[in-house]
This record gives C-alpha cells, structure tokens and sequence, in this order.
C-alpha cells in the first residue's frame, strides 16, 4: 500500500475514516477533514505517459524494484544520493540494472526507469 499524508502531524491520532473513491484508491479523513490518500497496489497501476495500466498482475520484481525506487528517490536515501554517500549509489545503479535486465513486466519496468532515470544521469555515473 502506498499512503500520502498532508504531513507527518497526521501520524499523531487515528484516522476516522478511509473512503474508497475508485477501485484500490481511497481518502484518508481525520477530523473531518481529508489529510491524505492510499493506493492499495500501487504496482498493479505503474505506466509510462497515459497509456492503460497493464491488467495482469504485476511481476514480484517489479513490486521489490518499486519499492526501491521509491526509497531512492524520498528522504533519507535521496538525501545520501545527494551526498554521493558510496551506500546509496550503489543502491542506485543497482536498482537501474536490475530494472534494465527484467526481462517480464517490462512495461511497469520502463515506467520504474523513467522514474529514476534523472537520479542516475545526475549522481549514479560518477
């Protein structure tokens, strides 16, 4: 799942409600107000440009390489990237190999690589 919050305030009380506004999407409501929004498979739904998501289930790979991609690219491993700390760019240019070598679910694949394909060209080639 893949949870956006208005900030980090929101983590103090419990949410009162989670309502579905289309299929795997839904919004986060705290004192009646909307504080944030979920997607339950964020995987399912990776694409490049506007094209339709692919409707077969995404590959395991591909969900392990979304979840690096997103922790390159937020705070604290984007900050370390930044930094040039040897860790995180390793990670980095371990993370575009793979997404380069996959060989099924190759459309959500290139979706992933467009999404880091910045970080890479401005901090993985040095």
């Amino acid at each position: 799942m893949l949870v956006c919050l208005r900030d980090l305030d929101v983590l103090d009380e419990p949410l009162e409600a989670c309502i579905g506004i289309a299929p795997d999407v839904a919004l986060l409501v705290q004192r009646g107000a909307v504080v944030g929004w979920s997607l339950t498979d964020p995987a399912q739904y990776l694409t490049t440009a506007y094209a339709d998501p692919d409707p077969n289930p995404a590959s395991p790979a591909t969900r392990r390489l979304l979840t690096e991609c997103l922790d390159l690219v937020t705070t604290p491993v984007v900050d370390d990237l930044v930094d040039a700390e040897p860790a995180a760019l390793a990670r980095l240019r371990a993370a575009d190999e793979a997404l380069r070598a996959q060989r099924e679910d190759r459309n959500r694949a290139d979706a992933l690589l467009q999404l880091i394909a910045t970080y890479v060209e401005d901090y993985g080639n040095g």
